[in-house]
């Protein structure tokens, strides 16, 4: 092993997401050696693939050998979408950037005191660097879902929403707009409904086109395509991290060695590693609240599929506005590009909820007693056209518990698993977002959808995962302190969404940045 001792790092950082990518130009900036290591692979605007029926660019399987940027997990409770490759997140996500209800911030569960006076001029901070504003188009899908708001006298709360994205001229290239000229060039976009697939006009401000570009331009160094197996102290100081290539079939483990450890893989990388890492022995200490407090931003995920020609949902950018149908929910209109029906399986017939009988019960007596409509939505092709995914939010308190274990159906290997026994267990039907699709629906002679996974296996949707993580005074009531640090590991950080503590009720991408430029903040220049 001595002989792949890599290079040592003052900071090694775990991921490239939100995170990650602040941690890196932050930590930078303050004179400081740092490496990123991410296990996607790193993509170009020209490298994205044209829709998502090109699985080898899109979906993220890499048993299959698909190196892409979508990734989707079904775990025993909750099916999760999360992204991968050098930038995280950013690549899949809808650009929407929001600062969550002045309640959700005042929540005790921050466990910091006037933590929204706190967080608030690094809210300031991520808005800049990510390129805040509001959206230059609305659509058929955002007028249909205000008139729906109007239907119950919450057409007030309809709202446009802030959004990464260069608008600029169509199509039209121009120097750096947002850095003084240090960023890279960028595009005018197109409206073309691409950004959840990968943004090939270079108009969405991912996270390689500012903190991580300008990271690198610092010196930091990104690995990609490699996955972090282990991390534990080293025998001369610091942390060990023992790293595997993921796209070569044959490949020796290489160790890496820094004096600080960034986890910033998102709880489906993070949460994930640290389990693994307490439960073989080389990082015993850490809080057995780990896994604990895992948020779904309580989400649902319904649609309307219109039954005409004339409406095109794909004509826009991913997520334009919003509405708050109660006091506690938030719903955003959501649309795929032209030809980017490949997640159209995922979508079926509307099912509700009841005491009686298990939710596929309900899904199957649906399906018999309409045939026409369930044959209707087996059709994927011109699914994104017609189609609008309503995204449901809520800031209600559940949570799940994740666990690392053996599992019988693994053949006793361990894996990641959700655990709803919970005192306050995450929905898997959320009746105002059936209800709301019922009225868009019938406005435009439509179908009310469903997703596939809730109404097969009863679990929860997200592509919001949060927790797991959560920050304390000390290590019985949570994983970290208040500055990152794991609590009984010096030099070991979490900084991504798995330190969010609470259901947020809108986007997390702008709270993630906020958070770790908070974070980041914390830590002192290398000089000092």
């Amino acid at each position: 092993m001595e002989k792949n001792m890599a290079s040592y790092y003052d900071y090694i950082i775990i991921g490239s997401g939100f995170g990650g990518s602040v941690s890196a130009l932050r930590l930078a900036e303050k004179g400081y050696k740092v490496a990123v290591i991410e296990q996607g692979k790193r993509y170009q605007t020209k490298d994205f693939p044209k829709t998502n029926w090109n699985l080898k660019k899109y979906l993220w399987f890499p048993k299959l050998y698909l190196f892409g940027i979508q990734a989707l997990t079904l775990l025993k409770d909750v099916f999760i979408f999360h992204g991968t490759g050098v930038g995280g997140g950013s690549l899949v996500y809808a650009n929407n950037l929001l600062i969550p209800p002045d309640d959700v911030l005042n929540d005790p569960a921050w466990g910091i005191k006037d933590w929204k006076e706190k967080i608030a001029p690094f809210y300031k901070t991520a808005q800049k660097m990510l390129g805040a504003t509001p959206s230059k188009m609305t659509t058929h899908a955002d007028e249909l879902l205000k008139s729906c708001a109007n239907d119950i006298g919450r057409g007030d709360t309809f709202h446009i929403n802030d959004v990464g994205i260069f608008f600029g001229k169509e199509k039209v290239t121009v120097s750096d707009p947002y850095f003084s000229g240090k960023g890279p060039e960028r595009t005018g976009c197109t409206f073309c409904g691409g950004c959840m697939v990968g943004c090939r006009i270079g108009a969405k401000n991912t996270l390689d086109k500012n903190y991580l570009y300008l990271a690198e331009q610092l010196g930091v160094k990104i690995i990609p395509e490699t996955t972090v197996r282990d991390v534990k102290p080293s025998q001369k100081r610091g942390y060990s991290l023992t790293t595997k290539k993921l796209t070569k079939i044959f490949s020796s483990p290489k160790i890496y060695h820094a004096d600080n450890v960034i986890f910033s893989g998102g709880v489906m990388g993070s949460v994930k590693l640290l389990l693994r890492c307490k439960n073989r022995g080389s990082l015993p200490n850490l809080s057995d609240q780990l896994g604990n407090f895992v948020r779904t931003n309580s989400e649902a995920l319904v649609g309307v599929k219109a039954n005409t020609k004339e409406i095109n949902y794909s004509k826009g950018i991913a997520i334009t506005s919003g509405i708050y149908p109660d006091e506690h929910t938030h719903i955003e209109t959501v649309r795929y590009g032209a030809g980017q029906d490949a997640l159209a399986g995922l979508s079926t017939v509307l099912v509700g909820d009841g005491p009686r009988w298990p939710r596929f019960i309900y899904f199957l007596g649906t399906a018999l007693r309409h045939p026409v409509k369930f044959l209707k939505s087996l059709n994927v092709f011109g699914w994104a056209r017609k189609t609008t995914i309503l995204l449901v939010m809520q800031k209600t308190d559940n949570y799940l518990r994740f666990d690392y274990k053996p599992r019988w159906w693994r053949l006793g290997i361990q894996s990641m698993n959700s655990n709803c026994d919970t005192e306050k267990k995450v929905p898997s039907y959320i009746p105002v977002a059936n209800d709301f699709a019922k009225r868009m629906a019938k406005k435009v002679n439509g179908e009310p959808l469903s997703i596939l996974p809730e109404v097969l296996f009863n679990t929860s949707s997200t592509a919001h995962i949060l927790g797991g993580c959560v920050m304390s005074e000390n290590q019985e009531k949570g994983v970290i302190d208040h500055t990152g640090e794991i609590h009984g590991y010096k030099g070991l950080y979490v900084v991504d969404g798995s330190i969010v503590p609470v259901n947020l009720s809108v986007n997390p991408s702008l709270t993630i940045t906020a958070m770790a430029e908070y974070i980041m903040s914390k830590i002192s220049d290398k000089s000092s």
